[in-house]
């Protein structure tokens, strides 16, 4: 499991020390530990963690700048979130999520690792409207089943012009990346680039990232409801 992280570190440039190799498994056992309390992951064998969660997770890193700010928003289990700050101790980062039995894990997976993180319970489109945490970040994240049209809406809004919002998004991506067209530029971004990559015995994945060209107009994110009934198309 150890050599196999290593491995796929190489084939991505990634750099790590014994230590920070020493903090994944770590992750790897609490994270499996943690899931038999409560559902944090339908994957359960710790090589298939490494490679569907650390590895997948680990791969937008080359789109992201020394010693940003990054919101990973609906962090869930920490996804991507902790694997970036183990991997990059430099990072600013906040771990977001709505709902508090996973943030509580989240807290003590850091602490046990020796890692620190902004903690955050919040829905995303209740702090993308709080003068706190809207357009504060380099950068936010998102590693979600919804699709690139309402992510955008939810996540944006977090960024600094001049910053992006990068998605993490499966083999469809380019019909959601049509689709999200019209959102994407509401909400004042653009699609600045796109990073296709196979996950060993996952298929295609595809990073995309969407810069941050001009402020968010403050109506934007709406409520989830609303954005369910009316999506921006």
């Amino acid at each position: 499991m150890r050599n196999y992280l290593k491995q796929c570190l190489n084939t991505m440039d990634i750099e790590i020390t014994d230590k920070q190799l020493d903090n994944f498994m770590k992750y790897n056992e609490l994270l499996l530990d943690w899931n038999t309390k409560i559902n944090l992951t339908a994957i359960t064998e710790p090589e298939e963690v490494v490679k569907k969660h650390f590895c997948d997770s680990l791969a937008c890193l080359s789109f992201i700048k020394n010693g940003a700010t990054v919101c990973d928003v609906g962090t869930g289990a920490g996804f991507p979130g902790i694997p970036m700050l183990i991997a990059r101790p430099d990072l600013d980062i906040t771990l977001m999520d709505s709902t508090n039995k996973r943030l509580n894990v989240i807290r003590d997976i850091l602490d046990k690792i020796g890692l620190s993180a902004n903690v955050v319970h919040s829905r995303a489109e209740e702090a993308g409207k709080s003068k706190e945490f809207r357009e504060k970040y380099d950068f936010s994240t998102a590693r979600a089943v919804s699709n690139l049209r309402d992510l955008t809406e939810y996540c944006l809004p977090f960024v600094k012009v001049g910053g992006a919002f990068v998605s993490m998004k499966g083999a469809k991506a380019e019909e959601e990346i049509e689709e999200a067209a019209k959102a994407i530029r509401t909400l004042g971004g653009a699609v600045e680039a796109k990073k296709v990559f196979e996950l060993e015995d996952s298929g295609e994945r595809m990073i995309i990232t969407i810069k941050k060209v001009s402020p968010t107009p403050p109506k934007f994110p709406r409520p989830s409801a609303k954005i369910a009934k009316n999506p921006l198309r």
